[in-house]
């Protein structure tokens, strides 16, 4: 919701460049109202996402035949997720097409770069970082076994000196935290590479402490994600305005 309520407050476009996103409840469409944010979801909703979509442009559909509002023509979906992984490549960008395919040529559909993709969360990340003094940096994503979806964090733990673990593949965070107690390192940090707290941060919490017991020699902090902030705001409306174009590492 604080993410929703900063985007809502900070997003300063053009209406003929209106961003929206989706949410199964019923949309409404005013000229007061632009740009129009709002979310949708992959999984755990009632509605499949194309769904979602079609509920949106068929709004926006009817407010072209009304004449209500002649220049909202297109949809943006802007994945916020932080890998390309098969969700961004393959999930998405079908449920998208299908949902295209059943709107018609009235609403164009677009979909964004990854919100992972974007730069600036080198500086996100970086800026977490900063304030713990300690001995080694641990960037835990979920991961992906899509082929070359994990070299992005692979280049963003780089870059930041730090090294990687995955929460659902190898190197997992007890086969990387026994290698640092096997230098002889002490102090080490862990940074959940994920975007909001949910039920694999808790998860990761509770796997935390238990590898807090069996490696008692190491003095380990777990970072909270990185949650809905100005920032991260400032950079969805980057990629949705496609000022940055297409991001790498």
């Amino acid at each position: 919701m604080a993410l929703r309520q900063t985007l809502g407050r900070e997003f300063d476009l053009d209406s003929s460049k209106s961003f929206t996103a989706f949410h199964p409840e019923k949309p409404s469409i005013s000229n007061s109202s632009l740009p129009l944010v709002d979310i949708a979801a992959l999984e755990g909703d009632v509605l499949p996402l194309h769904k979602q979509i079609m509920q949106w442009g068929q709004t926006l559909q009817s407010a072209l035949v009304n004449g209500g509002i002649p220049e909202l023509k297109r949809l943006v979906v802007l994945p916020l997720f932080l890998l390309p992984g098969v969700h961004v490549m393959e999930d998405i960008p079908a449920e998208v097409a299908l949902a295209q395919q059943l709107l018609g040529e009235s609403v164009s559909l677009e979909i964004t770069p990854h919100l992972g993709s974007h730069p600036g969360f080198y500086r996100l990340i970086a800026e977490r970082m900063s304030p713990l003094p300690v001995e080694a940096w641990i960037l835990l994503a979920h991961g992906s076994r899509r082929p070359t979806a994990n070299h992005p964090i692979e280049a963003l733990a780089e870059r930041l000196g730090a090294i990687t673990a995955y929460w659902s593949m190898r190197p997992d965070l007890e086969s990387r935290l026994q290698e640092l107690n096997d230098l002889g390192l002490k102090k080490i940090a862990i940074l959940p590479y994920f975007l909001f707290s949910g039920t694999i941060t808790d998860a990761i919490a509770q796997t935390v402490d238990r590898l807090s017991h069996q490696f008692p020699t190491l003095d380990l902090h777990l970072v909270p994600p990185l949650e809905a902030h100005p920032e991260l705001a400032d950079l969805l409306v980057d990629l949705a305005t496609g000022k940055g174009g297409n991001y790498e590492l």
